[in-house]
């Protein structure tokens, strides 16, 4: 480290000098920890982090007054001074470009930090393949009156149906009250077999379990149940990146964790900074032979056949994508004009 300003330093990160300006500035007012903590955070977690989004597209989101401000995203990055800065194409659904910025090391990760980025969206694509999508990412999120236990429980259906069909996923929490089980692909697939797949495992997780699990896109007709979240899989959508920290008081981290783990007394408020640095450091990367293994679509997606055979329409898809073929109509029940008697 070698001061570079009054207030700046320079940090080597990845054989790369990155400036960080007002680095005592802090970011997360529970325990004051500051941008500086945020980035010495990445350093310590740095081989499991590299391995869940290195290579990948991001998406920025920044927080200029830190953990509790207010926020914006970041799409379209500028090189600027910075000529070692790695970025790479990307379109949205309605075909707009831009240049994001690639992870592709640490001291792009801090680059991006010094900017205030407390939130790594991540592209299931690598920059160097964008027409494959190599993850499946099942999103459990807990809608109003659903609690972590609700959770916790569906994340284990999650793993038991994928087991059956001789798949393994692979848990992290959100940093906030959800689970996200992932799977690594073959790169074989896009965006949009990838979620037909999803959209196949929601369906069937909730015939076998329609009290607790709901795959309805609609927000009315989900109750107080636990949404499986397929449209995280649709072509250029980002998830929120495995080992990266939430812009919470706490400093809460989208933490990677072993299955075992998920029992009552596991809550993803405990993973802090703190807490994740030292469990990486004593306990490595809970994900290390996902990368080891990816795996085949095909049993899901032959689940997604049997529910066309049968009649099924596609999911809705969300409002920004065009529409899209064999789905019903894009309207909430509620809404929907009544047949004439």
């Amino acid at each position: 480290m070698s001061t570079a300003g009054a207030d700046d330093i320079t940090l080597e990160l990845d054989g790369r000098d990155v400036v960080i300006s007002s680095p005592g500035k802090v970011f997360f007012p529970e325990r004051g920890e500051t941008k500086l903590d945020l980035i010495e955070f990445y350093r310590a977690v740095r081989d499991p982090l590299m391995a869940a989004m290195g290579g990948r597209p991001v998406l920025l989101q920044r927080f200029p007054e830190g953990a509790g401000g207010s926020s914006f995203f970041q799409k379209r990055v500028s090189r600027g001074s910075t000529p070692w800065l790695e970025t790479t194409v990307v379109s949205t659904p309605n075909g707009t470009t831009s240049d994001a910025l690639v992870a592709a090391d640490l001291a792009h990760v801090a680059w991006a930090v010094n900017k205030a980025c407390l939130g790594f969206h991540v592209w299931p694509t690598r920059a160097d393949d964008p027409e494959h999508a190599d993850e499946l990412r099942i999103d459990l999120d807990p809608t109003p009156g659903v609690d972590f236990p609700m959770v916790r429980e569906a994340a284990h259906l999650v793993r038991q149906l994928l087991a059956e069909l001789g798949l393994t996923g692979w848990p992290k929490t959100t940093g906030n009250r959800g689970i996200h089980v992932y799977l690594r692909l073959e790169p074989r697939w896009d965006s949009y077999a990838v979620r037909s797949a999803a959209v196949a495992l929601a369906r069937e997780l909730e015939r076998r379990h329609p009290d607790l699990v709901t795959a309805a896109w609609w927000k009315e007709e989900r109750g107080r149940r636990v949404f499986v979240d397929f449209n995280q899989n649709a072509p250029h959508k980002t998830v929120f990146g495995a080992w990266c920290v939430r812009a919470r008081p706490g400093a809460q981290v989208s933490t990677p964790f072993h299955w075992d783990e998920l029992d009552e007394g596991f809550h993803p408020d405990a993973l802090t900074m703190a807490v994740v640095a030292e469990r990486v450091a004593t306990q490595g990367d809970p994900w290390a032979e996902m990368y080891e293994r990816p795996q085949s679509l095909e049993p899901l997606l032959a689940l997604h056949e049997q529910d066309m055979a049968a009649g099924l329409m596609d999911a809705p898809w969300p409002p920004v994508y065009p529409k899209q073929p064999n789905e019903p109509p894009r309207v909430a029940p509620s809404r929907a004009k009544k047949p004439a008697p």
